[in-house]
């Protein structure tokens, strides 16, 4: 049954030029990992010269070791656990300004010195401050606010104090109307008065009747010549039945 295809399978012959054996060929080309790395294997085989001071060299080294946690904590780790000039923590300026710094931000810290002195003031009865208030509180209070000050610190016959008389006599009430007292009860006729001499020339300006004048109180006498008047009499004269 096989025997005449294994006899064909020998005898077949495809041209090296068709499509079908160029495009086999040309995928072939495309996947083969030796023709992939070629251009590579053939480049190392030449060689290459990289000295050890390039710029790309340094480059690498630089971000290498930028980049190394280990390089990134080593000065840290060998500074740890030395102080230098610093027998202790506490004479450390920067821990003790941290210090300082956390006990101003500390609330109870901060209001402690008044928590305890808060129970502790003693002022004197007779304090120059306490006179002063007292004072103030005397004279801005409304029970002796219209009476007068009697309670002189100082001698009354001074200048200060007779002026300051003077200024409380002209700012009260009784003394500021104490000139019109005599003309209290005395009569007085408004004719001749300002408003009063107003009031009439101004009803003398609004009053029609002596504004106007009436037409029967002008003398008129009809002229008996005029045109118009001939013209009446001419049509008078026609008009008659007579």
């Amino acid at each position: 049954y096989t025997e005449a295809w294994d006899a064909d399978k020998t005898s077949i012959h495809v041209m090296p030029d068709t499509p079908d054996i160029l495009l086999a060929k040309a995928n072939a080309a495309n996947v083969s990992k030796k023709l992939y790395v070629q251009g590579w294997e053939e480049a190392k085989k030449k060689g290459y010269d990289m000295r050890a001071d390039a710029i790309p060299i340094k480059t690498a080294k630089a971000s290498r070791d930028i980049a190394s946690d280990y390089k990134y904590k080593e000065t840290h780790e060998k500074e740890k656990g030395h102080y230098i000039g610093c027998p202790s923590a506490k004479e450390d300026p920067k821990l003790a300004w941290a210090a300082r710094a956390m006990a101003l931000q500390n609330d109870r810290l901060y209001k402690k010195a008044y928590n305890d002195s808060k129970a502790q003031i003693h002022i004197p009865v007779d304090a120059l401050s306490v006179q002063a208030a007292k004072e103030c509180q005397t004279l801005v209070s409304d029970v002796d606010y219209r009476q007068y000050l009697h309670q002189w610190t100082c001698l009354p016959d001074q200048n200060d104090i007779i002026h300051a008389r003077q200024a409380y006599d002209l700012q009260s009430d009784n003394v500021y109307k104490s000139d019109l007292e005599w003309l209290r009860g005395i009569g007085w006729l408004t004719e001749g008065s300002v408003d009063v001499v107003k009031a009439k020339k101004a009803q003398e300006l609004l009053n029609d009747r002596l504004y106007r004048t009436r037409p029967e109180q002008l003398k008129f006498t009809s002229i008996t010549d005029s045109p118009d008047v001939v013209q009446a009499k001419t049509n008078a004269m026609q008009l008659s039945d007579v």
